[in-house]
């Protein structure tokens, strides 16, 4: 069942050695994933192509409320985990607190680091951690005409008259 991909710290931390142990190529990658749209399906099904298995690091209500304020997340952190984990492309969800993936990253040491093209491999949290010990980054190119905040402000204007 598509629940039993959502996985806590400790249950990723020990699937990770398994993984590891079994010659398996993680990939790994982060975000909010607020108000799922087809950008996000894009690139989670290219980051999935990168290796065996895809961890998906999924921003907490806490921690996306930390880096996009007060009235983020639009969706909860269980409806998020939800409906990425349904997606046949994750193997794991992995909720996270931190305004960043920095420790999960370090626990998981993935071999394959993704994040949008739209981050300078020097900006990417975990890149050197990741290069250190043999894996490498992978830069996905994002859909320009669809995010979250689009959706968002697209909904004020046809309801609300809001731009």
């Amino acid at each position: 069942m598509f629940m039993d991909k959502i996985v806590t710290f400790s249950q990723i931390k020990t699937l990770s050695r398994q993984y590891k142990d079994a010659k398996k190529t993680i990939v790994f990658t982060n975000g909010c994933f607020d108000i799922i749209h087809a950008g996000h399906v894009k690139y989670l099904t290219h980051a999935a192509s990168f290796g065996d298995i895809l961890v998906l690091g999924l921003n907490s209500d806490h921690s996306v409320k930390c880096i996009k304020g007060e009235k983020r997340p639009v969706i909860g952190q269980d409806h998020r985990s939800l409906v990425v984990a349904a997606l046949s492309c994750i193997d794991h969800v992995v909720l996270f607190d931190e305004p960043d993936p920095k420790i999960l990253i370090e626990t998981i040491c993935p071999d394959v680091l993704v994040k949008g093209a739209d981050w300078p491999e020097d900006q990417i949290i975990g890149a050197d951690y990741v290069k250190l010990n043999g894996g490498r980054i992978e830069r996905v190119v994002l859909e320009p005409e669809i995010s979250t905040t689009k959706i968002i402000e697209r909904i004020g204007e046809l309801y609300y008259g809001k731009h």
